[in-house]
């Protein structure tokens, strides 16, 4: 997110209804994963409630990069992403009094996310079986590490290791060495765009059949198929029995660019899976190399790493000699797949990002006027407003009211440590 000036605009489009106008979510998600599937619920009209614990609130809270980079639990940039247009109610869900307000809200909800591990919510006397008790047509979402059920089922679990039990980190890496995982929560984030669409599945039969279920979502499952590599892992591994294998910089390899390459200004990347010798000429204006048999010959095209050098000479000298950009314009004009390595303010001056209004304003009390990340997707009749996170406990007394709560009792809940 970027800091902007306090006239520039909201963001979000106008007219017409949100396409989850009228849909009602509890949310008792926490950390990532949970709170990515809630937020594509609430920025796209759905009245997601997110209850969370008092005194701290969900633990994102507490993540970093957090804004001027002061630590504030209205502050974490991971949080005020995570959690757009939602309302924030703080219940201690271990107390009775918790307890019975979650069952109220319950009642008048259509999906419940939780993202505990699969003993808490039982534990709290709020599992799916007593839930449905109270809201026959309501949908749970259950999101955890290997699912409600089977030996795995109460395991810890990060990203780093999911990754190594899914099959994936095992193709990760430079050959000799060990293993690495690739960077950051790729996985979580998956999971999430994945928690949606079942979620949505499940509400779209709830609301044909009149009959709720429960959605149990295994993160391992998801890292075994997904198509990070794994799918590609287990393919391999069903038809040759074979796991897959690592390769170096530059294992076979054609002349035609593959990789990290320097501009004037930074680096670009090139990939294409088939090598097209006359499109790389082309990009680089040498029309002259494109029949020249000392490159094109196929025991020097691929895999004469002499030969290879002496083209990455002359493609070199081209490159520092243009752009990132001005790559990026002549790469694509001769159809050679590229892309340069943006920074993030490359990222946010992106002119095809601002001709298509990508980024959104919002107004925060903590952090003043930013920038965030726009819609993953656009429906042209049903628009996406996304409206700021809200403070820890915000909502609290407007919700409980809804739900039937009077004033006093809200204080005394408060008085309790309830709220």
């Amino acid at each position: 997110m970027l800091e902007t000036s306090p006239s520039s605009r909201d963001g979000g489009a106008d007219g017409g209804v949100a396409a989850l106008t009228g849909v009602r979510v509890l949310d008792f998600t926490h950390h990532l994963t949970g709170p990515y599937a809630t937020k594509l619920l609430a920025d796209n009209g759905a009245d997601v409630i997110k209850i969370e614990r008092p005194g701290n609130g969900d633990p994102t809270r507490q993540m970093g990069p957090f804004f001027k980079d002061k630590a504030s639990i209205e502050g974490s940039g991971v949080f005020l992403h995570l959690n757009t247009s939602k309302r924030s109610v703080v219940l201690d869900l271990k107390s009775t009094a918790g307890r019975e307000a979650a069952l109220r809200l319950v009642r008048s909800a259509d999906i419940v996310v939780q993202s505990f591990a699969p003993r808490v919510m039982p534990s709290l006397g709020l599992g799916y079986d007593v839930l449905k008790q109270e809201n026959p047509r309501l949908v749970m979402t259950s999101i955890s590490n290997f699912g409600q059920t089977g030996p795995y089922r109460d395991y810890k679990m990060s990203e780093l290791t999911m990754y190594a039990l899914g099959g994936t980190m095992f193709s990760s890496g430079l050959p000799g060495l060990e293993p690495v995982k690739l960077g950051l929560t790729v996985e979580q984030i998956y999971a999430g765009m994945v928690a949606t669409a079942a979620t949505l599945g499940a509400y779209w039969a709830a609301s044909a059949s009149g009959t709720g279920q429960h959605v149990d979502l295994s993160l391992f499952e998801l890292m075994v198929g997904n198509q990070d590599r794994a799918l590609q892992s287990t393919l391999m591994y069903q038809y040759t029995g074979e796991d897959s294998k690592r390769s170096g910089p530059g294992s076979g390899r054609t002349i035609c660019p593959n990789g990290v390459y320097p501009a004037s200004d930074g680096y670009v990347q090139f990939f294409a899976l088939v090598p097209t010798w006359d499109r790389v000429c082309e990009m680089i204006e040498r029309p002259d190399l494109v029949n020249d048999p000392h490159f094109t010959a196929p025991e020097n095209f691929s895999g004469n790493a002499a030969v290879k050098e002496e083209f990455d000479a002359i493609l070199l000298e081209w490159m520092l000699a243009h752009t990132k950009a001005e790559v990026l314009d002549r790469a694509q004009h001769a159809g050679y797949p590229s892309a340069p390595l943006n920074r993030m303010d490359d990222v946010f001056r992106d002119p095809h990002l601002a001709a298509r209004n990508f980024f959104v304003e919002l107004e925060h009390p903590h952090t003043g006027r930013l920038k965030y990340p726009g819609a993953p997707f656009r429906m042209d009749a049903s628009p996406w407003r996304p409206r700021r996170a809200p403070l820890l406990g915000e909502h609290t007394d407007e919700v409980l009211r809804s739900a039937g709560y009077i004033d006093a009792e809200i204080v005394s809940m408060s008085c309790e440590g309830v709220v």
